[in-house]
């Protein structure tokens, strides 16, 4: 579904990213781990189109990508939740989620999509006309996953969904990815708990100082000596 191919990415004159290639199969769970500045993060802006790679490609679907607008990349079915959530804390939890599906016309489809989203995270449900910068930080970070499904994606990109929550929190947020796989959406994932992340994983790429040092299925990953050190704490 998507080939990053060798991507270049520049921050005035930091390299961020250095030739960065990253293969996610359509039904997959992908996750990118690594330290802090490793690239993780910048890796999910240039595939939803807030950052242009110097060179490379992006290719979804058999598209180049690289370059277009976020939006444009939205309605070709790709949608993110960003790292620190992103909502808007003075619209309600019913505003946000309809900000989500701001390219869908269909009103049916939308209510579909809110009843989808409030089944996933019940707790929105209770909150639905409650200003969003009321909410906890792990409703907060449900809402903004609810928000990007309403546009229906192909391909989810989530970054840093457990930045932050407590154990319980993070373990819902989890379980919640395992089942919108299950429902046929394709995750890219970007997570600092490499534990938890490897366990809800179908494959996972080691990023350090901006190149990809390690891949393979998560078993492996999670099984590799060095990986064991470095980010699970063994």
């Amino acid at each position: 579904m998507l080939a990053i191919e060798a991507i270049n990415v520049f921050y005035g004159g930091i390299h961020a990213l250095r030739d960065v290639s990253i293969n996610v199969n359509e039904g997959e769970v992908v996750t990118l781990i690594g330290a802090n500045g490793a690239g993780k993060s910048t890796t999910l802006r240039a595939v939803s189109g807030l950052l242009v790679p110097r060179s490379g490609r992006i290719v979804f679907e058999g598209d180049d990508i690289a370059g277009l607008p976020a939006h444009l990349l939205v309605a070709r079915g790709i949608s993110m939740a960003p790292e620190g959530r992103g909502i808007f804390a003075n619209l309600t939890v019913l505003e946000n989620l309809e900000m989500g599906a701001y390219l869908v016309r269909s009103r049916s489809q939308i209510a579909q999509d809110l009843d989808r989203g409030f089944a996933l995270f019940p707790r929105l449900r209770e909150r639905v006309k409650q200003r969003a910068g009321t909410l906890s930080g792990g409703e907060q970070q449900m809402l903004a996953i609810a928000r990007a499904l309403m546009s229906r994606p192909k391909l989810l990109l989530l970054d840093e969904p457990s930045l932050g929550l407590a154990p319980l929190v993070c373990q819902t947020i989890f379980n919640t990815i395992t089942t919108i796989k299950a429902s046929g959406t394709t995750v890219l994932l970007v997570e600092q708990n490499a534990n938890a992340a490897l366990k809800h994983s179908d494959r996972a790429y080691v990023l350090e100082t901006g190149s990809v040092i390690l891949q393979g299925n998560a078993t492996e990953i999670a099984s590799h000596p060095g990986v064991r050190e470095a980010y699970l704490g063994e």
